[in-house]
């Protein structure tokens, strides 16, 4: 039978880099290397060849070391901190991963070393479930302090979240030698993790809000114009703070009266994906009073001129006299008018970036602020 052109065709090109291979049909590039006599093939997850040769170098260290740990435990000798190796090589070859996150679960795995001392040297197969669940609970109350929300003094003990992250990563560290045959299930999964309460929210009225931004604005500080332009911008488009500093005139588009919010330019959004945010009436007079105080008027030029501006509003806060106010606050006060205004939830949850179809943002703002509840109560009738 004669063969089809295509089918002679190979699948993969060589990249002019060694271990490095595109794969046509998609364009996708892949580690291809040979490790302790095994091939081992790793996509990439980018069709870019410059991010292509920095996640090269990560992923054939990571296989390495973890082959060396093999070897390791064949010989009896796999201990704790092998297995920790393993992870963090792990998470540092992850493309996936954004670098705050792995810088934060980095974090999590130096907390496991510093609160239970000497478990890097202990062979992983004599921790027990009773030796597990005795650090959660010492490490529950004395971890790490920390300030809660608001607080004015600091907590001894470990906030639940960081307290639930740490656990998933001693998870991952012996699920690594349960998977290399080093030992017999995973003596972690018996810790509980900690109740997370959900932080009742606590924005301020309008009246508070106008007031609260004019007290930013002529607070007489060399950029306070700047800080309440990025109040303003965060609470009328639901930005996350790191996704409205990298933010261009050129990322908005006038012909769907849309702003278009890409991220990172090398890390993207939170979710990896380019999202569109509608311009709403309150926006786009702001967003022409402040391109017209701009001299260059550069598309190219950032639409905002500061990154963050925390100490400006707790200042504000505390003179105009209501709760603290953070940046993430900003994004909690756009949803919450939005909803109020009339607006659905899952569309809500669309332009704020979630992917989870409005759950997340049901469970957040299923309560609303007092004021609106208060208005909408006076409009209940059970009679004629």
């Amino acid at each position: 039978m004669q063969e089809r052109p295509n089918e002679t065709k190979s699948l993969w090109t060589k990249a002019p880099v060694p271990n490095l291979f595109r794969y046509v049909p998609s364009g996708i590039y892949y580690a291809r290397f040979r490790c302790s006599g095994k091939e081992i093939k790793r996509s990439l997850k980018t069709d870019r060849i410059s991010v292509a040769k920095l996640r090269l170098v990560d992923v054939v260290r990571s296989e390495r070391i973890i082959a060396e740990s093999g070897e390791g435990m064949k010989r009896g000798r796999m201990t704790f901190g092998d297995a920790m190796a393993v992870y963090r090589e792990r998470i540092q070859s992850d493309s996936n991963l954004k670098p705050r996150s792995k810088s934060y679960r980095q974090q999590t795995i130096l907390a496991i070393s510093k609160s239970w001392p000497g478990i890097e040297e202990i062979d992983i197969r004599k921790i027990s479930k009773s030796d597990c669940l005795k650090w959660a609970a010492a490490f529950r109350q004395t971890g790490t302090r920390f300030r809660a929300r608001g607080a004015k003094t600091d907590h001894v003990g470990i906030s639940p979240e960081r307290f639930n992250n740490t656990v998933g990563s001693l998870r991952a560290i012996f699920q690594i030698a349960v998977d290399a045959g080093a030992r017999y299930g995973n003596p972690a999964v018996e810790i509980k993790k900690a109740r997370i309460r959900a932080r009742e929210l606590k924005l301020p009225t309008k009246d508070q809000f106008a007031a609260f931004v004019r007290e930013i604005e002529g607070s007489g500080a060399a950029q306070a114009k700047d800080c309440a332009d990025l109040v303003r911008f965060l609470t009328f488009t639901g930005c996350r703070i790191g996704e409205a500093s990298f933010l261009k005139w050129e990322d908005i588009d006038d012909a769907t009266s849309e702003l278009i919010v890409r991220g990172d330019p090398k890390t993207a959004t939170k979710n990896w994906e380019i999202r569109r945010i509608p311009i709403i009436p309150e926006l786009r007079p702001f967003l022409i009073q402040l391109r017209a105080r701009r001299l260059k008027g550069d598309s190219t030029e950032k639409i905002l001129k500061v990154r963050e501006c925390q100490k400006a509003m707790d200042r504000a806060a505390n003179i105009v006299k209501t709760t603290r106010i953070t940046h993430h606050d900003l994004r909690h006060l756009f949803a919450t008018t939005c909803i109020e205004s009339g607006v659905d939830i899952p569309t809500v949850s669309r332009w704020l970036g979630h992917k989870d179809g409005g759950a997340l943002a049901m469970k957040v703002y299923g309560h609303l602020r007092n004021e609106h509840s208060a208005a909408q109560a006076q409009r209940v009738r059970f009679s004629v």
